[in-house]
């Protein structure tokens, strides 16, 4: 068995493709202020999908008082996370109880409150600079653990650190696009290497802007973000370096030229409103799909998404579309199986957005945003096979 350099691995690894996947630039080197996300050593009591469960919950630490093993039996907190709020508490019944949202699985935003006296590493160096902001933060893992990678995402909120797994080592880590060096000021810099940008910008012959224009022959940092984006939801790219991902931040290759940059960007574009469910296609997408909610109920989550009590029935006829059911009556029409099984980091979205509700009654909301989930991922199954035919891998 040989050992190469730098990580000198025990088991044998494919070392297939390295020298060129070598010559690509890398995330953490493209973006300098990198973090994971935040920790909070007690998602059951700083985290909630309702803003005034969250209110009230904190109201209520602060108005009685709970020994540690209360507070961590109640809440199923963390080792060390009672001590601390309890030893805290003075502090945090001073906070200005305001709820944000936070991204806190795919799909999945829900309420914190955004201070470090009750979020336990609340990374506010890279966090302040997304909170209440016009800005967006692209999410991969520096290394991950899962099966194949497929962690790449994205988001304009702050977010948690688990966000794209589960597993230990896995952490999702925040690469925000812009800066913004004054507290309250408007005026905002790239989050970008300029030597790396200089030969991106080189590479494709066009001059780079720190803002998006209309001028001819200029790109911008959102085309970078996009043009990274597609190339990081390549399944070729994906399969040929699989083993590097696993091991610290993707490395992207440089553009090889304008056209085929302006087409990743464009794709890159279209996944990244997708998958921010603000792209005008998902409305559409649900319509094609004939994506319903047909019978009526009391819409409470009962299924547990295993075999004796299945989440997907494939039809009759078609196997590949089926029935999302919630409970023994109620069912979603017409979802693709590719939607169900799609892969977002160590998560299936369609899946656990269902399973962390499980118990739950859903509302009108709710039933929108899980059709709005379903047709994003299945356009980003599209989205991906469109971005193998351009030539992502030299």
């Amino acid at each position: 068995m040989s050992y190469s350099k730098p990580n000198f691995f025990f088991n044998p690894k494919d070392e297939k493709g390295r020298y060129e996947y070598e010559l690509y630039f890398k995330l953490d080197e493209l973006f300098p202020q990198v973090s994971s996300g935040i920790v909070t050593m007690g998602d059951n009591f700083i985290i909630d999908e309702k803003e005034e469960k969250l209110i009230n919950r904190i109201s209520d630490f602060l108005n009685n008082e709970y020994t540690d093993v209360q507070l961590k039996n109640k809440y199923g907190l963390g080792k060390n996370y009672p001590k601390w709020i309890n030893d805290n508490k003075a502090e945090i019944s001073k906070i200005e109880k305001k709820a944000t949202v936070i991204s806190f699985r795919p799909f999945d935003n829900r309420f914190t409150v955004f201070d470090n006296k009750l979020l336990w590493r609340w990374r506010y160096e890279v966090m302040s600079q997304i909170i209440n902001k016009d800005n967006l933060s692209l999410l991969v893992t520096k290394a991950h653990r899962d099966s194949s990678f497929a962690h790449s995402f994205i988001t304009n909120k702050i977010s948690e650190a688990i966000y794209l797994s589960s597993k230990s080592g896995s952490n999702a880590m925040n690469l925000p696009l812009y800066l913004y060096p004054e507290e309250g000021s408007s005026t905002r810099i790239p989050n970008l290497d300029p030597k790396i940008v200089a030969d991106i910008a080189k590479a494709i012959g066009l001059r780079f802007t720190n803002e998006k224009e209309d001028t001819a022959g200029t790109f911008a940092p959102i085309d970078i973000l996009d043009y990274i984006y597609a190339v990081l939801h390549s399944p070729t790219y994906r399969e040929t370096y699989k083993e590097f991902l696993k091991i610290d931040f993707p490395r992207v290759p440089y553009p090889s030229d304008a056209v085929t940059f302006w087409q990743l960007v464009s794709l890159g574009g279209e996944l990244r409103q997708i998958h921010l469910l603000e792209s005008p296609k998902l409305a559409t997408q649900i319509k094609a799909l004939s994506l319903g909610y047909p019978i009526s109920g009391d819409n409470s989550v009962t299924r547990k998404m295993i075999k004796a009590s299945v989440g997907f029935e494939p039809d009759e006829v078609d196997s590949s579309i089926g029935k999302v059911w919630l409970n023994d009556t109620q069912y979603f029409t017409n979802v693709p199986r590719v939607a169900w099984e799609f892969y977002i980091g160590g998560y299936q979205p369609a899946q656990k957005w269902l399973k962390d509700r499980r118990e739950r009654t859903l509302d009108h909301h709710d039933i929108k945003h899980y059709l709005n989930i379903i047709a994003s991922l299945s356009l980003t199954n599209e989205l991906v096979q469109q971005i193998d035919n351009i030539n992502v891998v030299g």
